[in-house]
């Protein structure tokens, strides 16, 4: 099991949105359970649940997954981390070695 944390500007809403635009397109994963604040999705690449609480201007998102941390399930969740935007007033998106 791997466990992942991000502090980013978006809010709890955002990040989940995001998590839901990425990772079933990404992974094939389906949502499995949901909440304000979490999300598990779950496939045949492995489980992933994603928290995301607020604290003042940032939001603290830690994702864990059920796989060892070379597997793609694990590389897209850090993919997914690292295009949010840390600061407000960032861009976010792909890093410089990604396509758009």
């Amino acid at each position: 099991m791997a466990g992942y944390q991000r502090k980013t500007a978006l809010a709890p809403k955002e990040v989940l949105a995001q998590a839901e635009e990425f990772l079933p397109d990404m992974l094939g994963l389906s949502r499995s359970t949901d909440s304000s604040h979490s999300v598990t999705y779950n496939g045949a690449e492995g489980i992933v649940t994603l928290t995301a609480h607020r604290h003042g201007p940032y939001t603290d998102v830690v994702a864990t997954t059920d796989r060892l941390r070379t597997s793609r399930l694990d590389y897209e969740v850090q993919r997914l981390l690292n295009r949010m935007p840390y600061e407000p007033g960032d861009r976010g998106g792909p890093g410089s070695g990604e396509p758009s």
